[in-house]
């Protein structure tokens, strides 16, 4: 994969791993919830990201966390409008939306996102689809074996890399089908949604040494390993490792998959990924 095409820019991916910066603008994400959920703030961190070297900025208004309970409607749109709106005029940065809504994603369109990145894959909201269509954005279609509320209650794989192409290649041909570009669909594995992680089975781990695989299916990839459960886990010896304490194990991943073929890597820690994708990149060109 060349290039990727997020609203009017196309980026060159030969030898440049493209960084979306999370902007969880919520009360309970898993790990920054509360810290940008006013106006101010999330401008603030977006205007950061973007100096740090963020490609994308992601920004969403519902917590996916395991177990995390579902956000009305009204509510997610009140969260996220008002930030992307200020956003979409302040600075040149394409946005993206975290949704699997397809109201909040029409109006987030509107108000000047150029990506949508629906966890769902366009199962969540039979209307996803069309609203896509109907305009020009792109849209990341993520993995995830079943919903927030009880992916990690006991997920089961007979191959996990398998199972996880076979879906990605089914909604990709259902997103095309429905008038969606090809060049404007990006595929995620979606690590830490109902993948297993502890007790000696690490599916998270398995994707990302397998990363490569995912490139037979012809769509820019993107990975997603920042601060997640299974950091923690591999990470910490007698017990998980604490969110706030998983940076270097967030790197790794990150350079792991940048290495394995990974086109996009949605990041807490902007300024610090870049900085090891700097390093990789160089290293690329030399060979």
């Amino acid at each position: 994969m060349k290039e990727i095409t997020i609203g009017e820019k196309t980026y060159d991916c030969s030898h440049n791993v493209l960084i979306m910066g999370i902007l969880n603008v919520t009360p309970d994400s898993f790990s920054d919830g509360g810290k940008y959920n006013t106006l101010e703030k999330a401008i603030q961190q977006a205007k950061t990201m973007a100096k740090q070297g963020a490609d994308i900025i992601d920004i969403g208004g519902e917590s996916t966390r395991p177990g995390s309970k579902q956000v009305q409607l009204k509510e997610e749109i009140q969260r996220v409008i008002p930030i992307i709106e200020q956003l979409s005029d302040e600075i040149s940065t394409p946005l993206s939306i975290d949704t699997y809504k397809s109201e909040v994603a029409k109006q987030a369109i509107h108000a000047g996102v150029v990506m949508v990145n629906d966890i769902t894959a366009l199962t969540g909201d039979s209307s996803m689809v069309s609203i896509i269509a109907q305009s020009d954005v792109s849209v990341c279609l993520m993995h995830m074996k079943g919903t927030p509320q009880n992916m990690q209650q006991n997920p089961t794989y007979s191959d996990v890399v398998f199972e996880i192409k076979s879906f990605l290649k089914k909604q990709a041909a259902y997103a095309i089908k429905n008038n969606i570009l090809k060049e404007r669909i990006i595929i995620d594995p979606g690590l830490g949604f109902g993948k297993r992680t502890g007790k000696g089975v690490e599916d998270n781990c398995e994707i990302l040494h397998r990363l490569a695989e995912f490139k037979s299916l012809g769509f820019p990839l993107l990975v997603g390993a920042s601060r997640k459960t299974f950091i923690g886990n591999v990470c910490g010896k007698e017990l998980p490792l604490p969110v706030n304490d998983r940076l270097e194990g967030s790197l790794a991943a990150a350079c792991i998959a940048a290495l394995n073929g990974a086109n996009i890597l949605r990041v807490h820690d902007v300024k610090e990924t870049k900085r090891c994708l700097n390093i990789i990149e160089c290293l690329q060109r030399i060979t």
